[in-house]
């Protein structure tokens, strides 16, 4: 499907790289009142993007608006390197719906043109009056659904789960299975399960890696107990944002500062995480270290289909009311965005997550559901090794 894009903004460099990525394609206009005229004469009903300079908000509100009124499906992306709390608030207010760096790549800006193409009740959704939608209850039939799945995949599985367990425990030393603490339905803390994939000195090992380089960068000793290895890609940041893995979390400015001096000092990069067992390695690539959620399911603490419970805190970063309403649904072990781009998760802003998770949290049905453990089952394989 088509997307009409426009480029709003008077830096022509921006422009002419980001209509380069589009073959040609970016339309372009000083101002939104500029913007909007050009929509109205030559948009045709295609699904729309529009890309904006960061100025001021509070000067821009008035042409967001308009844009926003008379095509509520518009998506809108601000193009800045730096937003601060306020500009972040000001922005939502007026209904834009992602950021961008200024150094956008072509890969990130082409999955924003498909995301737009493919989600448009989605951005509608997003788009309508915000109303709160209260305290989530499970309804009868998805937990009775999800008793009689977790029961019969646990029995399936059970030869499956104690040989597995058996593994970790000859290659490494350290339970099979560990537990932390995530946030889920109506913002409710429990202990999260998952197959230990990490040596118990996970730490230790890649700090010991890491000065075994001889290109090494003398600096401030960065924390790695914070994060995974860093596997997303840069122009996947936007400001305030945390990045966030299934073991560890690491704020934005730890992240971009860090990317920038491995690229100053040359640095060997991480195909095989030195925390990670071989074992470990197995489970991720076919997300096998997922199984002992089974039991948070069976327990209630989650459902098969939801939104993936949090990091508390992460969790702490979306209690907006904006964007609380993604607790006021189940948390589950699959979900909407998981097999939106299954495999090949980096290729969704955090926007657009956090988006698909609010979709869910007020559409979600029965059918839905299926097609959602459909999709998984046909995607569960990671493309990449994480």
């Amino acid at each position: 499907m088509t997307v009409f894009t426009i480029y709003v903004g008077r830096d022509l460099t921006k422009y002419s790289r980001f209509n380069a990525y589009l073959d040609g394609a970016l339309h372009q206009a000083d101002f939104f009142e500029e913007a909007l005229q050009k929509l109205r004469e030559e948009h045709e009903g295609s699904p729309l993007m529009i890309l904006f300079e960061k100025g001021d908000c509070e000067t821009e509100r008035k042409g967001i608006t308009l844009i926003k009124k008379e095509f509520p499906a518009a998506y809108l992306i601000v193009v800045a390197d730096n937003l601060n709390k306020d500009e972040i608030s000001c922005y939502l207010k007026c209904g834009v719906n992602d950021t961008a760096i200024s150094d956008l790549s072509k890969t990130r800006l082409l999955n924003g043109v498909d995301f737009v193409a493919r989600n448009q009740e989605l951005i509608l959704a997003a788009s309508a009056e915000h109303k709160p939608l209260g305290k989530y209850k499970c309804p009868v039939w998805k937990r009775v659904f999800d008793i009689i799945a977790s029961l019969l995949i646990l029995l399936l599985l059970s030869p499956a789960l104690i040989i597995i367990s058996l593994l970790i425990l000859i290659e490494s030393r350290g339970p099979a299975v560990y537990k932390s603490k995530r946030v889920g339905s109506n913002y409710k803390q429990f202990d999260f399960y998952k197959f230990r994939s990490m040596y118990k000195d996970a730490d230790k090992r890649l700090k010991e890696f890491m000065t075994l380089n001889q290109y090494r960068e003398a600096g401030p000793e960065i924390n790695y107990d914070s994060y995974n290895a860093l596997q997303l890609p840069v122009e996947e940041t936007t400001a305030e944002n945390l990045f966030v893995s299934d073991d560890n979390v690491i704020s934005e400015v730890d992240y971009l500062a860090d990317r920038a001096k491995k690229a100053r000092e040359n640095f060997v990069k991480y195909e095989n995480d030195p925390r990670i067992t071989k074992v470990g390695r197995f489970l991720r690539k076919f997300s096998i270290d997922e199984w002992p959620q089974l039991i948070n399911i069976l327990k209630g603490d989650m459902s098969l289909v939801g939104n993936r419970p949090l990091p508390l805190y992460e969790a702490e970063q979306l209690t907006s009311d904006k964007y609380i309403d993604r607790f006021m649904a189940p948390a589950g072990l699959t979900g909407l965005w998981q097999v939106e781009k299954r495999g090949d998760s980096g290729r969704l802003s955090p926007e657009e997550r956090k988006q698909l998770d609010l979709y869910y949290a007020k559409h979600y049905n029965l059918m839905m559901d299926i097609r959602i453990i459909f999709k998984t089952l046909t995607a569960f394989v990671q493309k990449e090794n994480v």
